[in-house]
Order: C-alpha cells, then sequence, then structure tokens
C-alpha cells in the first residue's frame, strides 16, 4: 500500500511539528540547566520571569511523589500519537497532533531519562508567570495549545483527526 501525495504530506506536517517541538524543548531545557542554576532572570518585568526547577508530579502538582506513573501515562500518549497520528485526515489536524505529540514526548524525555533515575525523572521548568502561579516549559505550552485548538475545531463540529461530525 503507498501513501499518496496528501497523505504523506500530511504525515510531515504531523511528525515534523512534532520532531521540531521535541527538538526546541529539549534545547531550551539544556540551556536553563546551563545558565539558571541558583538564579532567577527577569524576561518582561514581574510579568515573565526564568527561574529553574524540577518537576516529580503533573501541572498543578498533581502526582506528586508518583513520577513512575506519570512516566507510564506519558509513554502511552506518546505510543498512542504515534500509532493514531499518520491517520490524521487533514493538515490543520495533523498540525494539532504534531503539537500534542510533540509537547508529551518532550515531557517523557525529561520523565524516563532525566535524574534522580531511569523512567523516575523530574521534568525541567523554568518558564514562571506571576504569582508562582505556574512554572512550565515549552512541552507544556505546546501541548496545552495543541488540546485547546483540539477542542475548539472538535466544538466546531470537526472530528478528530479530521472530518465533519453528522
Amino acid at each position: 500500500m503507498t501513501r499518496s501525495k496528501g497523505g504523506a504530506r500530511k504525515l510531515f506536517i504531523f511528525l515534523g511539528t512534532a520532531f521540531s517541538i521535541v527538538a526546541i524543548d529539549q534545547a531550551t531545557k539544556f540551556w536553563a540547566e546551563a545558565n539558571l542554576t541558583n538564579q532567577s532572570v527577569q524576561v518582561i518585568g514581574d510579568l515573565l520571569r526564568f527561574r529553574l526547577a524540577y518537576n516529580d508530579a503533573a501541572a498543578f502538582s498533581l502526582g506528586v511523589g508518583a513520577t513512575w506513573v506519570l512516566t507510564l501515562i506519558s509513554t502511552v500518549a506518546v505510543t498512542a500519537m504515534l500509532i493514531y497520528g499518520p491517520r490524521i485526515k487533514t493538515s490543520y489536524w495533523a498540525l494539532i497532533g504534531g503539537f500534542i505529540l510533540g509537547g508529551a514526548a518532550g515531557n517523557w524525555i525529561d520523565r524516563a531519562f532525566k535524574a534522580p533515575e531511569f523512567f523516575n525523572g523530574h521534568v525541567v521548568d523554568f518558564i514562571q508567570v506571576p504569582f508562582n502561579f505556574a512554572i512550565f516549559n515549552l512541552a507544556d505550552t505546546f501541548l496545552v495549545v495543541g488540546v485547546i485548538l483540539a477542542v475548539i475545531q472538535t466544538v466546531r463540529g470537526d472530528e478528530i483527526g479530521g472530518g465533519r461530525a453528522v
């Protein structure tokens, strides 16, 4: 079975977006670990600062101490995206899927391979918004944007993966 030209384009968008996000995410985390040890850098006054933190939980400190469970969930999510992502029917959904896969894979890499141990690592976070509301990384950002775009498309009647809901 050969993949159509349009199918190859969608696969390229999906995997190319995901790979690019992982590369940018990992590069910025490497930069943060190399440059933010023992310091906080104001970027935009009190609105945005860079401060290195290692997160052993999920968003908003959910799952503290259960890093291996979060790693397992991330492994399932990344695997599912790799299996089902190539079935996406439109370029826009391919982009959305790439955002979600890239974000999930970027944090999975940290959970699987960072200290303190294999498959029980801490995610590198460094982007902090006011009042210590949240500290996150680029993988988190792309994952959230991808999910928001998926919800918007679904609400508009565009089925997940592409196609019109009946």
